[in-house]
């Protein structure tokens, strides 16, 4: 697996682990509304890093080189179907 993209799903992990603990907290009542807003921001981090994963791997399969993908804004990517 090429370095970028290594790169792109360690911050998935780590968005996802930041996510997964705040629904933790969210469901026992203990999250803060800061808090709320964070998990929001990393909903849309998240797609934002899927969708540079999804167009690295789609100009690599289409013999393109996947260091031209770039993020795209959030409101592009935000509402995206998974």
């Amino acid at each position: 697996m090429p370095d970028e993209d290594r790169s792109v799903l360690g911050q998935i992990d780590r968005l996802s682990a930041e996510e997964h603990d705040l629904w933790h907290r969210e469901a026992s009542g203990t999250v803060t509304n800061a808090e709320r807003e964070r998990l929001r921001e990393i909903e849309v981090e998240l797609d934002r890093c899927w969708d540079l994963l999804r167009q690295r791997r789609a100009r690599r399969t289409a013999g393109l080189d996947p260091d031209d993908a770039s993020a795209r804004p959030a409101a592009q990517v935000e509402h995206y179907q998974q």
